[in-house]
């Protein structure tokens, strides 16, 4: 089981919890970003920068995946993806992405891309907060415990 993140969005207290935690279980984790990303020196640790453009990373994500990898993601439509080829997802708020509840998401993703084309302010997402990035590290934790 390898570990994938959609690293162009991950926030940085994600993206130290699974530094943590990969040192920690002896996980390889792999980045993806379309821009140098700094990490530590690690031999659980890579980085693969893909070229700047729409879901170029995402696409690198796909082709590398394998059934029961773990994809970081904050991005639906890659999450259904992974799902549909076997793997898990987890978003940074710590909200685990699953066949039961994947395609509501999209749904509700398509639906708010609806309203914000058509001129209505949906606003956004809440700033990432401490207890969001708790509940991330709980899931992760929990995710790995079963591994």
């Amino acid at each position: 089981m390898q570990i994938w993140v959609d690293a162009d969005a991950c926030p940085k207290p994600i993206k130290d919890i699974l530094f943590r935690a990969a040192e920690r279980t002896a996980t390889l984790t792999t980045l993806v970003a379309n821009h140098y990303l700094q990490h530590p020196p690690s031999r659980y640790i890579q980085f693969i920068q893909v070229n700047s453009g729409y879901d170029v990373a995402d696409t690198e994500i796909v082709k590398r995946l394998s059934v029961g990898d773990l994809v970081i993601t904050g991005d639906i439509p890659l999450a259904a993806e992974v799902i549909a080829q076997g793997g898990n997802a987890i978003n940074p708020r710590g909200e685990c992405y699953t066949k039961d509840n994947i395609k509501e998401r999209l749904n509700m993703r398509d639906f708010m891309d609806s309203l914000r084309s058509s001129g209505v302010d949906t606003g956004g997402p809440a700033a990432l907060g401490s207890r969001d990035i708790q509940a991330f590290a709980n899931q992760l934790d929990k995710f790995l415990a079963q591994q």
